[in-house]
């Protein structure tokens, strides 16, 4: 069993299904001011997340060239003083497209080359490498049910299940 291939073959297919909530999602949903964290920033928030923990490390990460500092947090910064970043320039459908297609092509480069029983690389994941990955994916699918739900509930927009991707 080559597992680096199966983990590549789920993150596709969680991608895929993010590139189609974000692309179903209609325009008025897409930055509603009245929420603390618009539609654009729970994928924005997701897909920051697996960038970074497809890093190396913390010390070692080359984020998306289109990130913006502290746009990735959905509440006040997990450190002191624990303040709630500014995220006032709202990313577009076609950046977050944009950033989907970038997450695809760099997780096929980057996950063969885990060592998946190396240690995570960031001290607030005490586990290895395979299960951050795991980790990882579940992170971005809960936030694909996230946005699904907001575009059933709300547009009645149905989002499809996709079990595999390409691995």
């Amino acid at each position: 069993m080559d597992i680096s291939k199966t983990v590549t073959s789920q993150f596709h297919a969680a991608l895929s299904m993010m590139e189609q909530t974000v692309s179903s999602c209609p325009e008025e949903l897409w930055n509603v001011q009245a929420q603390d964290n618009p539609f654009w920033r729970v994928a924005y928030h997701a897909l920051f997340f697996v960038d970074l923990y497809l890093q190396p490390s913390e010390e070692e990460m080359t984020l998306w060239e289109n990130a913006r500092d502290g746009y990735q947090f959905l509440g006040p910064t997990p450190w002191p003083p624990h303040e709630q970043p500014q995220a006032d320039q709202p990313y577009s459908r076609d950046e977050i497209l944009a950033y989907i297609s970038y997450l695809r092509s760099f997780v096929a480069g980057a996950v063969p080359k885990i060592d998946l029983s190396a240690p995570s690389g960031f001290h607030w994941l005490p586990f290895d490498k395979l299960e951050l990955q795991i980790y990882n994916i579940r992170h971005l699918q809960q936030h694909v049910g996230d946005l699904s739900t907001i575009l059933l509930t709300q547009e009645n927009i149905e989002i499809n299940w996709i079990g595999m991707g390409e691995g």
